[in-house]
């Protein structure tokens, strides 16, 4: 007993220590709200709510401001849409976005070894959380149950990014450092099956209220969400869709909106979860960096095809595009979110997680398991709020390419959907071959990230083409 209680004590002096120097770096960060003496030190750090709650509003900071679910323009909503065919790309450079619109990364592309390290660290940072809070003796079950729960939401949302563009990778689930460094890389479908198990326990430690205004922390419907999207990419269509109508039906909470302008606002109630913005910038990031007032864009701008393959009369292409001319030249931009740089007032989030994206699930799910007539209804609920008709569709095969078409209109610079439903759909080298010069079948994997790999040979193989 006496060196169980050693071993404990040296665990959580070894995550409080973890933590400060995690946290130390944010604006919005642990050491804003200190403890009893306004200093942490020990084990206050999960000896009391409000610092523990502090720790885990940081890794939400750290991943609105880093790694591959920022906003910024080396985010996956950026890098992503120029990888693909939505974006094209006005920045030059080896640490700008140039390398992915022109599909020419390699295993020593600063970014992508950026976003691994960036993505790891908030995962590791989340295993803290999690045993730091399992070892307290201080913490209520409840307050235990909260954390943990979003932790392992936080843990099983970030693997499932790094599975979609890297394929293999490790599932890290400790803060052992020496573990870690020896870690091997799991198959996709294992990395998937870990997310799903994490989301499973989560869902038993969260309930259905959301503990922080502007619904910045996530509760059990957001680990639905999450779960739906993965039981889709892990081809369990009957789970998919159960967990899409868990989330649809609670009407209560979620509340459609037909007004397009207001989707994005943060207090749409088609929102599942999104980041609360820093206190520098009092909105989005995706705002700054999509939206532009001259020309030529310094960023990025739509591309000139992907805003012509709206359908006629689509509302999607009103309300959430913007053009600019300036002569004989014409731009467009995403203009999803409204509030670019220099203002002040906060009216709008980076939504992560919100309702559409949960029809569209149902729609293809419902549609892969014959269940045509209503996966037409979801799809059609869509369209209908665009101002688009029902859709013309009726076999299993002509629905699912519609569902794929009208994810493309309505998810268009959210965290690289296109991305990774061409990738699901086996449809990448089909769309982007005769748009994207650069693109190779390898593409549909990133490099996992040299340095990584001399660090730890475990890593190997390196993934094909690089």
């Amino acid at each position: 007993m006496k060196n169980i209680s050693i071993q404990l004590k040296r665990m959580i002096l070894s995550l409080v220590l973890f933590l400060s120097l995690f946290i130390a770096g944010s604006c919005d960060s642990f050491v804003d709200v200190p403890p009893p003496n306004s200093q942490l030190t020990g084990i206050t750090v999960f000896a009391d709510n409000t610092t523990a709650t502090a720790a885990m509003k940081d890794i939400y900071a750290k991943m609105r401001d880093t790694g591959l679910l920022s906003g910024r323009s080396l985010g996956l909503s950026n890098v992503l849409g120029q990888y693909t065919d939505e974006l094209l790309c006005y920045q030059t450079g080896i640490n700008s976005p140039e390398p992915f619109f022109n599909n020419a990364l390699d295993a020593t592309n600063g970014p992508v070894l950026e976003m691994w390290n960036a993505t790891y660290n908030q995962i590791y940072a989340a295993n803290a959380v999690i045993a730091g809070v399992n070892a307290s003796t201080a913490l209520t079950s409840a307050q235990k149950n909260q954390l943990v729960g979003e932790a392992l939401f936080v843990r099983a949302m970030l693997h499932s990014y790094l599975a979609g563009l890297f394929g293999s990778c490790p599932y890290i689930t400790t803060t052992d450092y020496e573990l870690n460094s020896l870690v091997s890389r799991q198959p996709k479908a294992q990395v998937y099956a870990n997310c799903i198990d994490d989301l499973l326990q989560a869902e038993t430690l969260l309930g259905p209220a959301y503990v922080a205004p502007n619904r910045a922390r996530p509760n059990v419907f957001a680990v639905k969400a999450l779960l739906a999207r993965l039981y889709l990419y892990n081809s369990q269509w009957a789970e998919a869709s159960n967990a899409a109508s868990a989330v649809l039906n609670e009407t209560g909470t979620y509340v459609w909106e037909t007004d397009l302008n207001k989707v994005f606002l943060k207090g749409c109630k088609t929102t599942i979860w999104q980041f609360a913005p820093g206190t520098i910038f009092p909105n989005s990031q995706e705002g700054p960096t999509f939206i532009f007032n001259a020309g030529p864009p310094t960023v990025t701008s739509l591309s000139p095809a992907f805003y012509a393959a709206f359908e006629a009369g689509d509302q999607r292409q009103v309300k959430w595009t913007r053009t600019i001319t300036s002569g004989s030249n014409t731009w467009y931009h995403a203009y999803k979110y409204k509030q670019g740089t220099g203002v002040t007032t906060s009216t709008e989030h980076s939504i992560i997680l919100r309702l559409a994206e949960q029809y569209l699930i149902r729609a293809e799910a419902r549609a892969r398991l014959g269940e045509l007539t209503n996966a037409k209804q979801d799809l059609n609920f869509i369209r209908n709020t665009a101002g688009l008709g029902n859709t013309p569709a009726n076999t299993a095969t002509e629905i699912l390419d519609a569902v794929l078409q009208e994810r493309r209109f309505e998810l268009f610079t959210e965290l690289g959907h296109r991305f990774f439903d061409l990738q699901r759909f086996g449809k990448l080298d089909i769309m982007l071959t005769p748009v994207k010069p650069g693109w190779n079948t390898t593409d549909a994997l990133w490099p996992v990230p040299q340095a990584e790999l001399l660090i730890n040979p475990n890593l190997l193989p390196q993934n094909a083409g690089y």
